[in-house]
């Protein structure tokens, strides 16, 4: 699938990104990508961001291919079994391991547990080697319990802005890669 042919919908973690994070930077370049507003970027409640999740997927009539960072994976992991059919992939980065993690703030505790079902669509699941929000073998876990393919981005931190990735062209050719298997 090209990537003029979807909808990319944008999925950030706590605290909604910040201008100049890759997210924004990509959004910003594809004609076709938006940025999915959660009620509450401080204080999520679960329900609340599954249902925005799903909204925003029923709400566009292309396919659409999700682009989750940190604790929007989770909430992706969570929305899966109820999203419409038209969403035909997920780039999946930086996930938190809400329930392991010593550095998890409590904000996100409503997320718990993280659900392992298969996804209904295709994913990709990036991870990195110095991530303090998830050690690669729990990164693995989840990619293994979704179906996602992993890539292991090295020593990459949160794949932030706070790590250095602010275009992150490396991810651009990622996402490129899990599109050219989406139909």
């Amino acid at each position: 699938m090209k990537i003029s042919e979807c909808d990319i919908l944008v999925l950030p973690g706590l605290g909604g990104g910040s201008p100049g994070h890759w997210q924004f930077r990509w959004a910003e370049r594809m004609a076709n990508a938006a940025i999915v507003e959660q009620a509450d970027w401080n204080e999520p409640e679960l329900d609340d961001w599954v249902d925005t999740i799903d909204q925003a997927c029923r709400l566009t009539t292309r396919p659409v291919v999700l682009v989750a960072h940190s604790l929007a994976v989770s909430a992706v992991a969570h929305a899966a079994p109820r999203l419409p059919d038209n969403v035909r992939g997920a780039f999946l980065v930086a996930p938190t391991d809400i329930e392991l993690s010593p550095a998890v703030p409590p904000e996100v505790v409503p997320f718990r547990p993280i659900p392992r079902d298969p996804f209904p669509f295709p994913s990709m699941l990036v991870a990195s080697t110095n991530d303090v929000y998830c050690s690669v073998d729990r990164a693995v876990e989840f990619a293994t319990c979704w179906g996602s393919d992993f890539h292991l981005a090295g020593e990459a931190g949160h794949i932030n802005l706070a790590s250095g990735h602010g275009p992150w062209p490396e991810g651009l050719l990622m996402f490129t890669r899990l599109m050219q298997r989406l139909r």
